[in-house]
C-alpha cells in the first residue's frame, strides 16, 4: 500500500508501508551495525588535550569576545543605530540611544550615541551578524585568544560598556603604529 502525500514545497512523494521481515523486526541486524561501530571507536586514538600545558590551535576565522571600537581620536563610533540588535538571530543585543551633549564631543563622533549597550553572552551564537550589519564599523569580534570566561553569577554573563568597549590607550596606541608605519 503506497500513500501520496504533497510537501510543503508543492511535490507530491510516494511513501510505502511496506510489511518488515521477520530479521527486521527483530532489529538484529541494525544492533549489530551499532555494536560494530561501538567497538571500532574503542580502539581509536583519543584526541586529548592537557589545557594547562598545551594551547589548542585556534581556527582561522575564530570570532572571540566582542569589541566596540574606537576612531583614531579615541571616541567611540557606534551611533546607536540599532541594525547590530536587528541582525542578531539570537536577540543578546540591546541598547538605548541617547544625544549627544555638546561637552561630549571628545567622547563620541555622531549625534546619538548608545548610552547602554549591552550584550549576554549566554544568548550569543558568535555568528558576527552583527559585525557585518554595522553601518561604523563599530561593533568587532576580536580574533584575539580572548575568550568569555566560565562564571556561576548568570549577571556577570551580560556585558555592558565597561567591558565592551575598546580601551583608550589600545586605540590611540594603534594610532601611533598606524602614522610610524
Amino acid at each position: 500500500m503506497s500513500i501520496e502525500t504533497v510537501s510543503l514545497s508543492g511535490r507530491k512523494t510516494q511513501v510505502s508501508n511496506k510489511k518488515m521481515t521477520f530479521l527486521e523486526s527483530l532489529y538484529l541486524v541494525a544492533i549489530v551495525k551499532g555494536l560494530f561501530i561501538t567497538i571500532k571507536h574503542l580502539f581509536t586514538r583519543k584526541v586529548t588535550i592537557k589545557y594547562p600545558e598545551q594551547k589548542r590551535e585556534m581556527s582561522p576565522v575564530y570570532r572571540g569576545q566582542h569589541m566596540l571600537m574606537r576612531d583614531d581620536e579615541g571616541r567611540e563610533r557606534c551611533t546607536a543605530c540599532g541594525l547590530c540588535a536587528l541582525s542578531c538571530p539570537a536577540e543578546a543585543i540591546t541598547m538605548k540611544a541617547e544625544e549627544r551633549k555638546p561637552e561630549e564631543k571628545h567622547l563620541y563622533r555622531e549625534e546619538k550615541y548608545a548610552s547602554i549597550y549591552e550584550i549576554n553572552m549566554l544568548r550569543c551564537i558568535f555568528c558576527g551578524l552583527c559585525e557585518e550589519a554595522c553601518p561604523k564599523q563599530a561593533i568587532y569580534l576580536t580574533t584575539s585568544k580572548k575568550i568569555v570566561q566560565a562564571d556561576y553569577d548568570r549577571g556577570e554573563f551580560i556585558y555592558g560598556k565597561d567591558k565592551l568597549v575598546m580601551p583608550l590607550e589600545q586605540a590611540l596606541n594603534n594610532t601611533k603604529l598606524k602614522t610610524a608605519n
